[in-house]
């Protein structure tokens, strides 16, 4: 029996020999083949806004023009494509660009390794690299965050689904409360401090902390500054690392390049990915503070970290932050987007809507745990790509390319409007049916 989508496209070859661990075309389910910008088309024609970018991959948009041209002139002249970490003029290019337009300007000094091409890969290097340094084995990460499917990665990870998937125990971490987890009163870095100082805490004192300015996957949970600041103090008066898991959040999600500029912080280990490839490439990076390099040479290692094709396209992707103008307009766009969202919740407070995140990361967190999940899938219907996010799919998660146009942006919430309007209208039917099923029974 073929399974089709709405819109008639045939999922059978998927459900017959896709592994059942797929789990984007179940949200998703239509089958893509075109993409530009920030919209993309299935086989049948069907145009969507695209709300979520390759959960933050596609910062840049679909096929950017500069940097397919840029990629297709370096095939065409038979650039080398794998190199592991032997040295490429391609490399080189963006070493050299990366130090002069993010590091330099910032007055941030980092080494640069190249973990592997995944997120998950860099977080694992800054783990490994923390104990190696420190002589010490625990880690201290935070509710609800997450930081890859790699043993450990989800070792530091909250999400209680992600880490049974692991089967087998995950040890040497310890989960700590983000910052307002325990209420707007609670000031979890006291909590935190307490289990350091304390020698009875029953908590050693760590080799590294890590952690999310804003956690994506966990719910766009977002740190204030001062709490940040008040980490990364701490870190520095035990001698505890700081690693900041900046793979979602980075390459101007929050509408700086690092997401933890605006606390003014500077972590000594920091992990990019996702976007840091300009055009949805395998790429991964891991910023170390000079004197804690001291990796012996391949003790940490991959066949795929050197990806010559996505170093072509980074370093292209790196001119958008050459001046002011993208963080600006990114900006700009996020106090759109907000503004909208926050509209939208005044329109059906019987969703019980909150508006959460910072920049082109925001989304709207619900009471009852299947409303996201039932807007997101109405707005699959309409023509929008979105995905929820929170350990409960409690949030419906807008993150667009950050190059989205003004008018798609625009055009995109009202889809979010009508779907939402379809939500919020069977609530009210419910919630009167069950009315009048309580009045018959009295």
């Amino acid at each position: 029996m073929k399974v089709l989508d709405a819109a008639g496209c045939s999922m059978h070859v998927f459900e017959a020999l896709e592994s059942e661990v797929r789990s984007y075309c179940r949200s998703f389910p239509t089958v893509f083949a075109k993409a530009k910008g920030s919209k993309l088309w299935d086989k049948n024609g069907t145009e969507y806004i695209d709300f979520f970018a390759g959960a933050g991959a596609l910062n840049y948009g679909h096929n950017p023009e500069a940097l397919k041209h840029k990629l297709i002139d370096y095939l065409h002249n038979d650039g080398i494509a794998h190199s592991l970490d032997m040295a490429t003029e391609a490399k080189e290019r963006f070493l050299q660009s990366f130090r002069q337009t993010i590091l330099e300007p910032r007055g941030l000094h980092y080494k640069i390794q190249f973990p592997g091409p995944t997120g998950a890969n860099s977080v694992e290097s800054a783990l490994k690299l923390a104990r190696k340094v420190t002589g010490r084995t625990t880690v201290i990460g935070f509710t609800n965050a997450f930081h890859g499917m790699t043993l450990g990665a989800l070792s530091v990870t909250g999400n209680k689904f992600k880490r049974k998937g692991a089967g087998i125990p995950l040890h040497h971490t310890v989960s700590m409360p983000y910052d307002g987890y325990m209420g707007s009163s609670v000031d979890t870095i006291d909590y935190l401090e307490t289990y350091i100082r304390d020698s009875g805490s029953g908590v050693s004192l760590p080799a590294a902390i890590i952690v999310e300015t804003i956690q994506g996957e966990g719910g766009i949970n977002e740190a204030s500054v001062r709490w940040l600041r008040r980490l990364e103090h701490l870190c520095k008066m035990h001698g505890i690392l700081l690693i900041v898991d900046d793979v979602q959040m980075g390459c101007g999600r929050t509408g700086t390049f690092f997401s933890f500029e605006q606390a003014g912080i500077q972590p000594d280990l920091v992990c990019l990915s996702k976007s840091i490839g300009g055009y949805g490439l395998p790429m991964a990076l891991t910023l170390i503070r000079p004197e804690l390099d001291v990796w012996e040479p391949g003790e940490h290692n991959g066949t795929f970290r050197g990806n010559n094709l996505a170093f072509i396209t980074a370093t292209e992707a790196l001119r958008y932050w050459e001046n002011e103008q993208f963080s600006q307009e990114i900006v700009r766009k996020g106090k759109l987007l907000r503004s909208g969202l926050e509209e939208l919740v005044r329109q059906f407070p019987q969703l019980g809507g909150q508006v959460r995140g910072r920049g082109l990361m925001q989304g709207i967190a619900f009471v009852e745990g299947d409303t996201a999940q039932r807007i997101c899938e109405r707005a699959f219907a309409r023509g929008l790509i979105m995905e929820t996010s929170g350990t409960d799919s409690e949030v419906a998660k807008v993150m667009p390319p950050l190059t989205i146009a003004d008018s798609e942006l625009r055009s995109g919430l009202e889809l979010l409007r009508a779907s939402m309007k379809e939500v919020a209208d069977a609530v009210t039917g419910e919630s009167a049916a069950l009315h009048v099923q309580g009045g018959n029974q009295a």
